[in-house]
């Protein structure tokens, strides 16, 4: 018998986007759309694969509901499955773990969510498949979470369902940990795994797969996102095939400008990576972060004209589609190697030495540290937490560097 089943997991419907919406509330609204969209999507290449059930690993929702309407999409979009006759089958995660969730509807019969006292077994008997999976009860996970998974049931395709971040992955909480050897030791043939963002397969035997999430939120979620497509024949899994559903797309692209010495050139070369990444991006949504790099006697200029240069890159965007939005121009950029100094006059202002000395003085880096403090008291959340309290030694030494160079190119 050969058959195919659905692996996704953190749908995350309804996900803030407070940063994107703080600089263009339209882009924001586009990307807020995308998740619904990549839902849909999810939905119909299940009915259009054929098939046999769908395992959604955790993290349906981003947190509690702001209204009924985040809940009753997606008890439609299960609606379609089951008129169908195709069961899902759900564990709840960190996000939407029983103990953040206020409230709830009633899913569809053909809706399995796994329980969260303990592992259980739900069984498909026509395709001889055992599915086991436990739902987080709060959001974070006993230390048994994990053990309590039952032993593999002989004769059938066993498939484990679980919201992880195994031994720990940079830029992820540790939630429900173990080790690839834990989950190898069940037996299973296919461990259907959530919570990591990026698709990975983490091992062939047996199979242990993250889908990742089926919609980027933000710039450190780039490139195509979706689920896994399985194929199952003769009782044993035979590929493991990645679904790109997303409806938009967040993308990080190097402009090289090393040597250019017009600005000008700066902007044809960004009009190029514009063109590249919306070509990339297959028609969808896209939201640009570019990065200049390269040695250049324009630096000090690009410093000081930083956001013109931006809103330029925007404008830009715009020709090559109408939801292409540059959501950052960050510069990586530096001078060419220094020449041999002419002497100064001896009333000239030495831009220099003055900004070196106050980088110095500790009243500086005092009044420094309150002025990011406050503005960081008025950014959103999300953006809060990429400021420190205070800077380093070597951050004040780099805002130091970057007022020389936003003064010597205003001067320019």
């Amino acid at each position: 018998m050969r058959f195919t089943f659905i692996h996704a997991a953190d749908l995350h419907i309804d996900s803030p986007l407070a940063s994107l919406g703080a600089k263009d509330a339209g882009m924001a609204e586009v990307f807020a759309r995308a998740n619904r969209r990549a839902v849909e999507a999810l939905i119909r290449e299940t009915l259009a694969s054929e098939a046999k059930f769908l395992i959604v690993a955790g993290d349906v929702y981003d947190g509690d509901w702001k209204d009924v309407s985040t809940g009753l999409f997606f008890a439609r979009e299960l609606g379609e499955l089951e008129r169908a006759g195709v069961p899902s089958f759900l564990v709840k995660g960190n996000h939407d773990a029983d103990s953040v969730m206020s409230r709830g509807l009633t899913y569809p019969p053909g809706a399995h969510v796994f329980a969260s006292g303990r592992a259980e077994t739900r069984l498909i008997e026509p395709l001889r498949v055992a599915l086991h999976g436990r739902s987080f009860s709060t959001r974070g996970a006993p230390d048994d979470f994990v053990a309590s998974y039952p032993a593999r049931r002989e004769g059938w395709l066993n498939i484990g369902v679980l919201h992880t971040s195994l031994d720990g992955k940079p830029g992820h909480a540790p939630y429900a940990p173990c080790s690839v050897a834990d989950l190898q030791r069940y037996g299973y043939d296919y461990w259907a795994l959530g919570h990591i963002h990026a698709a990975e397969i983490v091992a062939r035997d047996p199979w242990i797969v993250y889908p990742g999430n089926i919609q980027g939120r933000s710039p450190r979620e780039t490139g195509p996102k979706g689920a896994m497509r399985v194929t199952v024949e003769d009782g044993r899994i035979v590929e493991v095939e990645p679904l790109v559903l997303d409806a938009a797309r967040w993308a990080l692209a190097d402009v090289d400008v090393a040597g250019v010495a017009d600005e000008a050139e700066v902007l044809t070369r960004i009009q190029a990576a514009l063109r590249r990444a919306q070509g990339e991006a297959g028609g969808r949504a896209l939201a640009l972060r570019l990065t200049l790099t390269g040695a250049t006697p324009l630096h000090a200029r690009l410093v000081a004209r930083r956001e013109i240069l931006e809103e330029e890159a925007r404008a830009l965007g715009f020709q090559f589609a109408r939801d292409g939005w540059v959501e950052r121009l960050r510069l990586a950029t530096s001078p060419p190697p220094a020449r041999s100094p002419i002497p100064a006059e001896a009333d000239a202002l030495d831009i220099d030495s003055l900004i070196d000395e106050a980088a110095a003085e500790p009243k500086f880096a005092a009044l420094v540290a309150d002025l990011m403090r406050t503005i960081r008291d008025k950014l959103p959340a999300d953006a809060r937490a990429a400021l420190e309290d205070a800077p380093t030694p070597a951050e004040l030494a780099r805002r130091a560097a970057l007022a020389r160079d936003y003064l010597k190119g205003a001067r320019a």
